[in-house]
């Protein structure tokens, strides 16, 4: 069991940096909208936190949550670090460097305050339907608690991560796109969601 849960633990804090350094860069989508990279990584975060509290309880999907803020708060300090070090003269990519990590920690930044809060009100509210429907509709829970988290996570992030860097305008053009197609990718990854219930649970059976 305890190896089932390190390699869980392994893909929830690997996606959550790789949505904070791959996201970005921002992809065209339809209307004139945007996204970010991010949106192929970042449900898998929420997701994860949902099966864990599936099938290991509360107590564990918070401590998810709680080493996804540590290793964010680990990777923002290697960051501020290789930022103030100077650089050697045949290094000719500094200003590249520079440019991208500076962001990249900004990045960071959002995604901790945003990760916080996003990540503990979609466990709350997971738990909430899972005590009002009695334990059944996994993919109900997880998709509504997925819809709200997710609405909160990308407006905060989007907010501290663009504000002065994108107009308003483009900010709010980045949020509704990215959140709805989170909570989209987020519905094609529940089937995902159960075979990682299955694969936790061993030879139980799902019965949702």
């Amino acid at each position: 069991m305890e190896k089932k849960i390190l390699i869980a633990l392994s893909l929830y804090i690997t996606s959550l940096i790789a949505s904070s350094t791959l996201g970005i860069k921002l992809m065209p989508f339809i209307f004139g909208t945007h996204l970010s990279t991010a949106i192929f990584t970042f449900p898998i975060v929420f997701l994860t936190t949902d099966v864990i509290g599936e099938v290991y309880g509360k107590p564990l999907a918070r401590t998810f949550v709680r080493m996804g803020f540590y290793a964010l708060i680990l990777f923002l300090g290697f960051n501020w670090l290789s930022n103030i070090m100077p650089s050697s003269l045949d290094f000719f990519m500094l200003n590249s460097y520079n440019e991208i990590f500076s962001l990249s920690f900004r990045f960071t930044l959002a995604s901790i305050v945003a990760f916080l809060i996003g990540e503990y009100q979609d466990v709350f509210s997971f738990f909430f339907l899972k005590a009002k429907l009695g334990g059944r509709l996994f993919w109900l829970r997880s998709n509504l608690s997925n819809f709200w988290g997710q609405l909160i996570d990308s407006t905060v992030w989007s907010l501290i991560a663009f504000a002065g860097v994108y107009p308003l305008k483009t900010i709010i053009m980045i949020i509704i796109p990215w959140w709805l197609f989170k909570v989209g990718m987020g519905v094609i990854y529940t089937p995902l969601s159960y075979l990682g219930i299955r694969l936790l649970k061993g030879k139980e059976s799902q019965k949702d």
